[in-house]
C-alpha cells in the first residue's frame, strides 16, 4: 500500500470505534506524524481514553495508560533505582515512559513536581537518571487527556508544559445518529480491544521520515511567520506563540499535507491548524476580562489574527 491508502486504512480503523469524528481522527495521526504530543481537552465520558487507545491498538507499538492523582511521583512515571543483590548494584528499572505510546490520563490532577517529570521525555525523546541517558525507542507520543469543566483538586499545565503538547484536541458530543451506533454496540469488550494493529513502529517512524520531505514553499514560511509575529504583538494577549510554536505549526502542515496525500503545503494546512496549535501556547491578556487560560477565547483570537494576514497566492 501506498502511505496515503495506510493513513486511510488507519483513520477508518479508528473510526469504527470513534463514531462520527473523523476530523480529530485525521488530527491525531497528524500529531503522531508530526512527531508531536497531543492533549485532549474535554468533558468526561465523550471518549478521550478510547481515542488514545484506539489509535495505540491500530499500531503494532508498545503502549501504556498512567492515572494521574495528586500522589503520584516522578519514579512512578520515569522509573525507580533498586539494588540487586546479585550484582552488588544498583539497577534501573524503567517506568511507564518507556513505551511507544503513552497515555496521560487526567494529567492536571498530579503535582507539577510530578507534571514536569515528562518535559524531558516530550522535549527530547530521553530520560536522565542517576547521572545516565537513557533514549526512548521511536516513535514516541505522549497522549494527555484533562477536563475543563472541573477544576477542583487539580494543578493547571504551565506554560512550558502546555508549550511540549503539538495541538489541543476537543473531541465533542457526538450527532444523535452515531451515538445510537455506540449504544448498540456490545459492551462485554472495551471497544477499541477488537482493533487490529495494522503498521509496526518502524512503518510509523518511516512515515514520520517523509513528513521532513514534505516541500513547504518560502512565501509559506513567510506566511506562517507573519501569523505567529501577529500574536506576538496583539493588544489581546499577554503571551505570543514562541518559537517552539513556529516549529510546531509547519511540522504539523507538512504531516497534514501527506496525511492527506500531497507532497506540498497549501495555504490552508497553515490556516487550518493555527488555531488548535497555537491557541494553548498563548495566555489572553487580563484587560480583556478574559480568564487567561479560556481556550475558546484563544482561539477565536487565533482564528481572528489568522483572517487579518494575507494569503499568499
Amino acid at each position: 500500500m501506498t502511505s496515503t491508502e495506510t493513513i486511510r486504512a488507519i483513520q477508518e480503523n479508528i473510526a469504527r470505534v470513534i463514531k462520527g469524528k473523523p476530523h480529530v481522527i485525521e488530527m491525531c495521526l497528524v500529531a503522531l506524524l508530526a512527531r508531536g504530543h497531543l492533549l485532549l481537552e474535554d468533558v468526561p465520558g465523550v471518549g478521550k481514553t478510547t481515542l488514545a487507545h484506539s489509535l495505540a491498538r491500530s499500531l503494532d507499538c508498545s503502549f501504556k495508560r498512567i492515572q494521574f492523582t495528586s500522589d503520584l511521583l516522578p519514579s512512578d512515571i520515569v522509573g525507580v533505582s533498586i539494588f540487586n543483590r546479585q550484582k552488588q548494584a544498583f539497577e534501573f528499572i524503567p517506568g511507564p515512559i518507556f513505551a511507544n505510546i503513552v497515555l496521560a490520563d487526567e494529567i492536571n490532577r498530579t503535582t507539577p513536581k510530578t507534571q514536569s517529570s515528562l518535559l524531558e521525555a516530550m522535549s527530547e525523546a530521553q530520560i536522565s537518571f542517576d547521572n545516565k541517558t537513557y533514549p526512548l525507542n521511536p516513535p514516541f507520543m505522549v497522549i494527555a487527556t484533562q477536563n475543563p469543566a472541573e477544576y477542583h483538586g487539580t494543578f493547571p499545565l504551565p506554560e512550558s508544559q502546555l508549550d511540549r503538547f503539538l495541538m489541543r484536541l476537543r473531541i465533542g458530543y457526538p450527532a444523535p445518529e452515531e451515538e445510537k451506533k455506540v449504544l448498540e454496540r456490545a459492551s462485554s469488550l472495551h471497544p477499541a480491544e477488537e482493533l487490529l494493529p495494522l503498521l509496526t513502529a518502524p512503518e510509523v517512524v518511516q512515515l514520520q521520515d517523509q513528513v521532513d520531505k514534505i516541500f513547504m514553499e518560502e512565501s509559506l514560511t513567510e506566511y506562517l511567520l507573519s501569523i505567529v509575529q501577529s500574536t506576538r504583538q496583539s493588544d489581546l494577549l499577554s503571551l505570543g506563540v514562541s518559537t517552539r510554536g513556529a516549529l510546531a505549526l509547519s511540522r504539523a502542515a507538512k504531516a497534514l499535507a501527506l496525511v492527506r496525500g500531497r507532497t506540498y503545503c497549501l495555504p490552508d494546512d497553515i490556516k487550518e491548524l493555527a488555531p488548535i496549535v497555537l491557541s494553548h501556547r498563548i495566555m489572553v491578556a487580563r484587560q480583556t476580562g478574559l480568564h487567561q487560560r479560556s481556550f475558546e477565547q484563544a482561539e477565536r483570537i487565533i482564528r481572528d489574527l489568522v483572517d487579518t494576514i494575507p494569503v499568499p497566492v
